[in-house]
């Protein structure tokens, strides 16, 4: 054996020389090596079984030169064993390289090594480990870039980023000249104001959407408007009969201020804004490839540098901003004419965003998702990626085909010589606002039929001389009563409608009782006032036509002459494409 207690003496592993005996039921040493001590030449063992002890273990005894009978001796020699004559014999080698345990003791085997299936795995394992860390870092990272990209506003007003009820985002494209490439459009001064302002409403159920464009140009009344500034908050004072476009930019006004004075113009509440500059137009329009516009005639305008063929043609760039900022070669030259180009240009986009697998082209939706938000300037309650993407999410399922994009009918100001301003038309914009507020598709539902019985046959209307109402305010406004009394004698000769004053209890919609014999009567009035089919409620007893039917104003009451239910339909006159359109051409 070797001094390091490899167990080997020549060529012959002492481990090989521990033999089971059957008469004991253990393991014994036998010295078999050709010449060594206790053996004949023919190998036989001429050694005996050694002394065990109580546990059937060989007994070791202490060397004069080993010291410690436990291990090596402190110079290096082996440990030994005596045998039953007293002679000193090699000792085992150590536990862990012997190739089978002492007696007594448990037998201990190798573990065995990995397969190669195993190392595979392993190796696959640790790989697909690796990669999600990376992918999870590299996912950080985008999120934190496109996150870096997005600019926020407090506005003063805390939106979830998402809802259940139908979402109004005010879209707001600034002509603000600071920022990359947008220095050498129009006036350099500007203060960034509301040039281009949509109004998207959509419903509820998210079937439907409509697109609605203010014009700049339109007098308003902009209310006073608190800001967040370095020095706290500080509320811009308000301007009566001011342009519409003075609602941002103007006097310090923020996107706050031109939200405040739709909803005040409207009476719709915006749940959030997002606003853009001349630049996104540029890299939104490139980022998907180039959007698909027309003209009807050749455009040559020396102002917004767009120059086109009659026909169809694929813009990005400069050229789309072109086409969207043109407007004196189309139409009456005015804003208005712009703004269709502007639908024509949006309604196109979003198709060639939604039908043209941008979305799935990573490329595309890298660039496209960059632009975006580089671009973008929000409000707080969608001002991460992650609230964009919810609110993305939620919308998405609204088809083109779904969307009107129209405009809020004006009039020209009456009061200027020069027509540079348009006004309000109150005919056609209240009701448009009103089956905005009431979820209804400008492009017609189907119409209650509130002069049919629930077999479906029509109803015959009263003359208005022979309709008997007795009138209670029961949520409108102070004298709602009184005015509409007034309205239907003086405008309609309903005669026989009397002021009862205030209802015993508040209404939240207005409704209208009469008996089964006055059916013809409240035809007639529900036409004139405007009444849904579920504000009509028959009483479960006859009235008789000595007692007048009841007509209780909820808080849906704004005015005598204003349809208490929005209209299934669109004003006549109020300009409107379909977002689906594709035969759209300017003029």
């Amino acid at each position: 054996m070797d001094t390091h207690g490899r167990g080997r003496s020549g060529d012959v592993d002492p481990a090989d020389q521990w033999v089971f005996d059957p008469e004991t039921g253990s393991y014994e040493l036998r010295l078999n090596a050709p010449d060594g001590p206790g053996h004949d030449h023919t190998g036989s063992p001429s050694a005996v079984p050694g002394q065990r002890n109580a546990t059937g273990g060989v007994r070791r005894r202490r060397d004069t030169d080993a010291g410690d009978i436990s291990g090596p001796s402190p110079k290096g020699g082996d440990e030994k064993t005596e045998d039953r004559s007293g002679a000193a014999v090699p000792g085992q080698r150590s536990r862990r390289r012997a190739a089978e345990p002492t007696a007594g003791r448990s037998r201990r085997k190798r573990k065995p090594g990995l397969s190669r299936k195993q190392k595979v795995l392993r190796w696959g394992g640790g790989s697909l480990a690796l990669l999600l860390v990376v992918l999870g870092t590299t996912g950080y990272l985008v999120y934190q870039h496109f996150n870096n990209n997005i600019d926020k506003v407090d506005v003063g007003i805390k939106n979830d980023a998402t809802t259940d009820g139908p979402v109004n985002i005010l879209i707001l494209g600034t002509d603000a000249r600071s920022g990359k490439g947008n220095a050498g459009y129009g006036d350099r001064d500007s203060k960034g104001h509301a040039d281009t302002t949509v109004l998207l409403h959509v419903a509820k159920d998210r079937s439907h959407a409509t697109a609605l464009s203010i014009p700049r140009d339109m007098v308003v009344d902009i209310p006073d408007c608190p800001t967040q500034t370095d020095e706290g908050e500080q509320t811009v004072p308000g301007s009566r009969g001011a342009r519409f476009n003075e609602s941002l930019g103007q006097n310090g006004r923020d996107p706050g201020c031109t939200w405040r004075t739709v909803e005040e113009l409207t009476g719709i509440k915006i749940n959030h804004f997002m606003m853009a500059d001349f630049n996104a137009v540029k890299e939104l329009s490139t980022a998907v490839g180039g959007v698909e516009v027309c003209v009807a005639k050749d455009i040559d305008d020396k102002k917004s540098k767009l120059k086109l063929t009659k026909g169809k043609h694929k813009v990005q760039g400069e050229d789309a901003l072109a086409f969207v900022r043109t407007r004196g070669s189309v139409g009456l030259g005015s804003d208005l004419s712009r703004i269709e180009l502007q639908q024509q240009f949006l309604s196109s986009m979003f198709r060639e965003v939604k039908n043209s697998g941008s979305l799935s082209n990573p490329k595309k939706a890298w660039n496209l998702a960059n632009a975006a938000t580089d671009a973008l300037t929000v409000d707080t309650g969608i001002g991460s990626v992650k609230k964009l993407a919810a609110l993305a999410s939620d919308l998405q399922s609204v088809s083109p085909k779904n969307i009107t994009f129209a405009t809020v009918p004006v009039l020209d100001n009456p009061n200027e010589t020069v027509k540079s301003t348009v006004v309000l038309d109150h005919a056609k914009a209240t009701p448009l606002f009103e089956m905005i507020k009431a979820d209804k598709s400008l492009a017609g539902t189907k119409k209650d039929e509130n002069q049919s019985d629930k077999k479906g046959k029509k109803v015959e209307k009263a003359p208005k001389s022979e309709v008997r109402v007795d009138i209670y305010n029961g949520g409108g406004p102070i004298g709602s009563a009184q005015q509409t009394v007034s309205w239907l004698q003086n405008d309609h000769g309903v005669r026989l409608s009397t002021n009862s004053g205030n209802a015993p209890a508040q209404l939240d919609t207005t409704t209208l009782e009469f008996g089964s014999d006055q059916e013809a009567q409240a035809a007639t009035l529900a036409d004139l006032m405007g009444l849904a089919k579920s504000a009509l409620k028959k009483k479960s007893s006859p009235a008789g036509d000595s007692v007048p039917m009841t007509l209780t104003l909820g808080a849906d009451f704004k005015a005598a002459g204003t349809p208490i239910e929005a209209p299934d339909k669109a004003p006549d006159g109020v300009q409107n494409i379909n977002g689906d359109d594709r035969d759209v051409c300017a003029k």
